[in-house]
């Protein structure tokens, strides 16, 4: 836009003291044209940019003038690049967003520039996970519309049990959590969140809608979250798992030291864990996973459920091999 790139035209202006059209056109990756209208622009709304001419010319601003927009200082320089532009989901959303920082650094006075631009070779954000739930995030563009200029949107949803329908909304915000993202919408039934991934034949309309008085994206968030958080079912299980695997197990699930005389002497090299799965299925795959690096305290159900999929697999096995 315009008004962007005039802004930039300022704000390199100010930290370089001094800059040629072409220096401002290959920093802003446009035409020398287009930059000498956009100083002509400036300088009709009284903005006091002087041309200077020679060897040594070039643009600059009046000495004393200043932009209004206020300067970074070194905590808010940081966490800007730590904010990487690599991290966001979408090809065009890291583009659009490497561009921005990009004019930004580029408006930075010398010794914070270099200070950026040094951060930046020494920082690294890979957002895709070793085990890549491979999200689809192509709708993202058209729901941050929609969400931005209060429009309401159509799309197919299937929903986490496969049944698949079509859903009117009114879209309030946007949340990624992790690499997932999620829309949080008003529907006919009140307040509900869907997960992109799970989006198609998503379309904006042209009809708007009131959204709701003093809504908080991030109150809503939290509130929702612990809801569901308390509504999940839970599977309470004690595990005596190797010291290796007791490291591991709380990355994967809630899981903590068991506490208690009954647990103490579960051998040595190894640790009674209590463990929160979400449904029995869920601990027999955890359990089977660990393989020999577990043993099952706790419920007996789970133990027992453990060893008929062991002499299930083995009886597999032999069938499998003609013995």
């Amino acid at each position: 836009m315009k008004a962007d790139r005039l802004l930039s035209v300022l704000l390199l202006l100010q930290a370089k003291g001094r800059a040629t059209e072409r220096e401002l056109a290959e920093r802003l990756e446009v035409s020398q044209r287009t930059i000498h209208r956009d100083l002509e622009a400036l300088s009709a709304a009284n903005v006091p940019v002087l041309a200077l001419r020679g060897s040594q010319g070039g643009w600059e601003l009046a000495e004393g003038w200043r932009t209004q927009v206020p300067g970074l200082d070194s905590n808010e320089l940081r966490a800007l690049v730590m904010a990487q532009p690599r991290a966001l989901g979408h090809p065009r959303l890291r583009a659009a967003a490497e561009s921005a920082l990009n004019k930004l650094m580029a408006a930075l006075p010398g010794s914070m520039r270099e200070e950026a631009a040094t951060m930046r070779e020494r920082l690294l954000v890979d957002p895709a996970g070793w085990w890549d739930a491979g999200e689809d995030v192509s709708a993202l563009p058209l729901v941050q519309d929609a969400v931005m200029r209060e429009r309401k949107l159509t799309f197919d949803y299937v929903r986490a049990d496969g049944e698949m329908g079509p859903r009117t909304v009114d879209p309030l915000g946007l949340v990624a959590k992790g690499p997932t993202w999620y829309l949080v919408a008003g529907t006919p039934k009140g307040m509900r969140t869907f997960r992109l991934s799970r989006m198609s034949a998503v379309t904006v309309l042209a009809s708007g809608f009131k959204r709701p008085a003093r809504f908080d994206l991030a109150e809503h968030w939290k509130r929702s979250t612990t809801e569901l958080e308390e509504k999940r079912s839970r599977y309470p299980a004690v595990l005596a798992v190797t010291q290796v695997a007791a490291k591991r197990l709380p990355g994967w699930l809630a899981a903590k030291p068991a506490e208690g005389a009954e647990f103490a002497a579960v051998g040595e090299g190894w640790v009674a864990m209590r463990a929160d799965f979400e449904h029995v299925e869920q601990a027999l795959f955890v359990v089977l996973g660990l393989g020999t690096r577990v043993r099952v305290l706790k419920p007996v159900e789970l133990r027992r459920a453990v060893e008929e999929e062991v002499h299930g697999m083995l009886s597999q096995m032999s069938e499998g091999t003609g013995d």
